[in-house]
């Protein structure tokens, strides 16, 4: 869950951000344009967990590089699950705000007005133009602190219910079930730990009292005749979909993390509507793959390398690929005749959603990394099927 912090240029001399986490995470100044990229700070908020907290430049920045600061700001949006909007009590509520308030309400995300300097004499007048507008609005102090645990507890009032499903994999199991976790050691694979969705199926399967028996793809032949009775579901990493596919028997349920990903986080209908799309494509025809974390890339890269060669493979010819990494998604997507989404193991929900809507709104297919490698292996209704998830 993502928190968007949009304040005018900071003035105060603690932040809100500071504020809420207690700690000195934010650089600040009396003086407008200190706070230049977001400051993301990570912390648990009861009784909704873990939460990243943004602080973005001024959106009231001037001059040329004040314009790259409220460019990036505004990008947050697309991934915050609530907004707070804070308005300093010297500067009062103006058009500037008012147009700011019409930008998050149009992309639907709950906002709440965070009345700045409340040791200020001229807060009630400022509160009070906020509350005839109708608009959920609370008063803190950065400096006295006063009002801060209350903004905490109106964080948790305003959320979205549905930031994000409730499970990954819990609703296809049940307890005393053995699930198959296949994962591949690699050079890929981080040194001496699993990456975040092995950590987070095991940990969810665990808790739905589920037996996981772990495998890497070599040893799944001998990890199979261990058991006496079949694994009621079988997790792979969509990169040995095809091994792992020819030794797991049809009657035994088979997906990928990057699918129940692809669910979990996303749209998987239309990231499965979208791989059809692979079908028209030409040589010469441009491919975005959009990687949303930052890693050094490996030899047999499979954003780079990997997917890029069984397109060109299944096509008959070259085509031009781009690699957004780090979170990049274009704002125009119509160079590319399909985009290829990651599992969206590293952003929330709402980016993925974002992202997908984005590019389907300009009638550019999407897909993800596991739902076109399966469809190039050609088990893609078989991955599916575990989930209900008809094949078009």
């Amino acid at each position: 869950l993502i928190y968007q912090v949009v304040a005018p240029s900071p003035k105060s001399v603690i932040t809100r951000i500071n504020a809420i986490t207690g700690q000195e995470t934010a650089l600040v100044s009396r003086h407008p344009g200190t706070t230049t990229d977001p400051v993301y700070k990570s912390m648990e908020i009861l009784p909704l967990g873990p939460c990243v907290i943004i602080d973005t430049a001024g959106l009231d920045d001037e001059g040329e590089l004040g314009d790259l600061r409220i460019k990036k700001a505004r990008k947050v949006l697309n991934k915050s699950d609530v907004a707070l909007l804070v308005v300093g009590t010297d500067s009062g509520w103006s058009e500037f705000e008012e147009n700011l308030i019409r930008e998050i309400m149009a992309l639907g995300i709950p906002c709440l007005v965070v009345v700045n300097k409340s040791d200020l004499d001229q807060k009630k007048k400022v509160f009070n133009t906020i509350l005839e507008k109708k608009l959920s609005v609370i008063s803190v102090s950065s400096t006295t602190l006063e009002g801060i645990h209350e903004l905490k507890e109106k964080l948790v009032e305003i959320g979205p219910d549905d930031w994000q499903r409730e499970t990954i994999v819990g609703d296809l199991v049940s307890a005393n079930d053995l699930v198959m976790l296949v994962i591949p050691i690699d050079d890929a694979m981080p040194k001496n730990r699993l990456i975040l969705p092995e950590v987070q199926m095991l940990r969810e399967l665990l808790d739905y009292d589920c037996d996981v028996l772990v495998t890497k793809e070599t040893d799944l032949a001998g990890a199979l005749k261990k058991v006496s009775i079949p694994p009621k579901l079988v997790i792979t990493d969509f990169q040995v979909f095809g091994m792992v596919s020819m030794q797991i028997p049809e009657d035994i349920p088979l997906t990928s993390f990057s699918i129940l990903y692809a669910r979990y986080k996303g749209d998987l209908k239309t990231l499965v509507n979208g791989v059809l799309a692979v079908e028209t494509l030409m040589p010469g025809d441009r491919i975005y793959m959009a990687e949303a974390c930052t890693h050094h890339p490996q030899e047999d890269d499979i954003a780079r390398v990997k997917i890029p060669a069984w397109l060109e493979k299944k096509i008959g010819g070259k085509l031009k690929f781009h690699v957004g990494a780090g979170g990049e998604f274009p704002d125009d997507c119509s160079p590319y005749k399909l985009i290829v989404h990651c599992g969206a193991c590293m952003i929330n929900r709402r980016q993925a959603l974002h992202n997908i809507y984005k590019a389907t709104a300009q009638g550019v297919p999407i897909t993800n990394y596991g739902v076109l490698i399966a469809y190039l292996k050609g088990i893609l209704p078989r991955v599916l099927k575990p989930l209900s998830v008809p094949f078009p």
